[in-house]
């Protein structure tokens, strides 16, 4: 189907030609019809399905085709602001009050929500499209506000601390969307956004996006919806037939380290990201790429908003080959060179993994997704397998070969085993008598110098820091 028969405004038409856009994906043949319409929709779909746009391009249409209307009268918490400022100019500051608000559960994928947004606008003058993240000083937020925009992109960290210094009015709000649903929960968001909901009208329209729509997020999106359409794609475990998968058992982290080396001089590789669990390791691997000569940068989450922006824009622009990024990254890039993609650590949660390796093969391309695993995260392995439904080979290159014979299905010996942490995962000690219980003592967690463990559910990472 292409977009000419789905009855979008000309000005949106125009700006999905110059893009390049001619067929419409599965997910937006389905969504933009009903969202046009204005129903509430509730929409399951993998990474790369097109999903931006499906909840993008309803909303420019819709306010393409309104008339224009006067400046709208000063809500009540407007006049009281108003009244509060004056006689101190530098307090003086009148709420925005958009039109829609996008909540997202990352910077990146902020960033790349107005990016495209600003693309598919880009004819219609009176739109205004901002985020407001962490890690973006205030000042450049108070200006981005004090425009007015009708589209807000926003984390709910920073979100929240606009709207309890009253810098927000969601009065006029008339769409909600909240994409990567089910990953602002799993990050600790759920409080954040029940009131950031409350304070916007019953009459909004409401399009909730999410890789699945069980559990928590399901509870959720009945509450938050009236009557909405239930579109389902494809769910997060659904096979990535173009995506060339496969693992490499290692013995230890040098064997890792040589095996990844060897991999990335790979002359097919356009561009690629490795995966690390830790943002430590993110910057070692990263500078030791640099050092054997690969154009090589990290991203994670103890970086300011402007380097990770500018980091972003190298890889964007092709000076980067390789991103070494922790799972901050693994939402919100899309980037057509990225050929290849690397799990140094395997993630913690198989869901994870499809959103790693979804960073390749977008948009019907084809990609190939590498693990290096140590022999005790053979359990893991199966886990993802489960989880994606299909068996990845395990591969052996002539002079890597690990010294143990490779075994997807052999058990982790040790209890607090954690997925990931290769470093840990041999120790020495006596066996165990026949019939006695052993417990090895879990390494205990790497702290960043902000007391910080790991890269997950952290504010810093999605919307105060």
């Amino acid at each position: 189907m292409n977009f000419e028969s789905l009855g979008l405004h000309p000005l949106v038409l125009k700006a999905v030609t110059d893009a390049g856009y001619t067929e419409a994906t599965a997910v937006q043949q389905q969504a933009l019809p009903a969202a046009i319409a204005g129903r509430d929709l509730l929409v399951s779909s993998q990474t790369g399905s097109g999903k931006t746009a499906a909840f993008m391009l309803p909303a420019l249409h819709k306010f393409a085709s309104a008339p224009v209307a006067a400046a709208p009268a000063k809500t009540p918490n407007q006049v009281a602001q108003s009244a509060r400022s004056r006689g101190n100019e530098r307090t003086r500051f009148t709420p925005a009050t958009p039109k829609m608000l996008v909540l997202t559960p990352t910077r990146e994928l902020a960033l790349q929500v107005t990016t495209a947004t600003d693309k598919y606008g880009i004819h219609m003058r009176r739109i205004k499209a901002v985020s407001i993240l962490g890690g973006m000083p205030y000042p450049k937020q108070m200006q981005l506000l004090s425009r007015n925009p009708e589209i807000l992109v926003a984390t709910p960290g920073r979100l929240i601390d606009h709207m309890e210094s009253g810098k927000i009015d969601f009065s006029q709000l008339e769409i909600l969307v909240l994409d990567e649903a089910d990953r602002m929960l799993d990050m600790g968001f759920v409080d954040d956004i029940e009131l950031i909901i409350s304070k916007t009208p019953e009459s909004r329209q409401t399009m909730l996006f999410s890789a699945t729509l069980d559990g928590m997020v399901g509870n959720m999106a009945r509450r938050i919806t009236k009557d909405p359409m239930l579109i389902q794609i494809a769910g997060s475990s659904t096979r990535h037939e173009n995506i060339q998968q496969r693992v490499h058992f290692v013995d230890d982290l040098s064997h890792k380290n040589r095996l990844l080396d060897h991999l990335l001089r790979d002359t097919t590789i356009g561009q690629a990201v490795v995966f690390t669990a830790t943002k430590r390791d993110a910057d070692t691997i990263a500078d030791r790429l640099n050092i054997a000569g690969f154009a090589a940068a990290a991203l994670h989450g103890d970086m300011h908003q402007g380097a990770r922006n500018r980091t972003l824009n190298s890889l964007r622009q092709g000076q980067l080959r390789v991103l070494v990024a922790t799972d901050v990254a693994a939402r919100g890039i899309d980037v057509p060179g990225i050929t290849h993609v690397f799990n140094y650590d395997l993630p913690k949660f198989p869901e994870d993994y499809v959103h790693r390796i979804g960073r390749t093969g977008r948009a019907g391309r084809n990609g190939i997704a590498i693990s290096l695993v140590n022999h005790a995260e053979g359990v893991h392995v199966k886990r993802i397998e489960r989880f994606i439904k299909q068996v990845i080979p395990i591969d052996v290159i002539e002079g890597y070969e690990p010294k143990k014979k490779a075994s997807a299905a052999a058990p982790s010996r040790r209890p607090g085993w954690r997925p990931g942490d290769g470093r840990n995962d041999s120790r020495g000690g006596k066996p165990a008598k026949p019939g006695q219980r052993t417990f090895a003592k879990p390494a205990a967690p790497r702290k960043d110098s902000a007391g910080f463990r790991g890269d997950r559910n952290q504010r810093g990472d999605t919307g105060r820091g």
